[in-house]
């Protein structure tokens, strides 16, 4: 099996190689796109095949996998008749079950490892609640890409990340910021964001009242205003 990795190429029917070459696609291929796992790993395994992926940011995006059409064709031809009995249906219903078991106790624990690392005065309690939910909310959805989701930190240490990410863009400036384009810039930025946010988590963790204007409580009735809002609409 021969397996090489490309970004897109200037034509529909080109990729490029790391080193900038251009490569023409094998004539009797065909780009199987994203979204179909279950056929793209069977591609993968039978035979020679092209990934292709896109870099944007951080991320790198499938384009999808070219190979040879007619094993395309073929392996289609039998995933399909396997999705069509009551044993794959049987399968893929308990498949759903168990994720959404995990997924609910992810959200149960997520919840409470943000509350934890709040850990307000308990005069805030209702307000910890308040933001754990929606912190909670934004960030555990699968596939969402938010640090929630990552498995290489501690679920507390997820939390943490959670809570600041989610002040830096909701209780500061930061979204509209224009920052130079400087290597490290953003980075700094963000540490000093940080800095701010934690200090404003402290007034809340050893103060009975908060200060009046805070951008916390202004941002959570902004949430709870757009949830409202959103759960209103057809």
């Amino acid at each position: 099996m021969n397996a090489s990795t490309f970004s897109p190429g200037p034509t529909p029917d080109t990729v490029q190689a790391a080193d900038g070459s251009v490569h023409s696609v094998p004539a009797g291929w065909e780009l199987l796109p994203p979204g179909d796992a279950g056929l793209t790993r069977r591609v993968k395994a039978v035979g020679e095949f092209w990934i292709v992926q896109e870099k944007k940011g951080r991320r790198l995006f499938s384009k999808g996998v070219w190979a040879p059409t007619n094993t395309i064709e073929r392996l289609r031809e039998e995933l399909t008749a396997e999705r069509s009995t009551d044993a794959y249906a049987k399968r893929k219903a308990a498949d759903a079950r168990r994720r959404e078991k995990t997924q609910t106790e992810y959200v149960d624990d997520f919840y409470r490892s943000v509350l934890a690392f709040l850990d307000f005065h308990p005069a805030h309690q209702a307000l910890a609640e308040q933001m754990s939910h929606a912190i909670t909310t934004h960030a555990t959805p699968v596939g969402s890409g938010t640090v929630a989701r990552t498995k290489r930190i501690p679920v507390e240490q997820r939390a943490e990340a959670a809570v600041i990410a989610w002040m830096r863009h909701q209780t500061t400036a930061y979204d509209s910021m224009t920052i130079p384009r400087v290597k490290g810039k953003r980075r700094e930025v963000r540490r000093m964001l940080a800095q701010r946010s934690k200090e404003l988590l402290n007034q809340y963790r050893t103060s009975v009242t908060a200060a009046a204007g805070c951008p916390l409580q202004r941002a959570l009735t902004e949430t709870a205003t757009k949830t409202a809002i959103e759960r209103e609409l057809p």
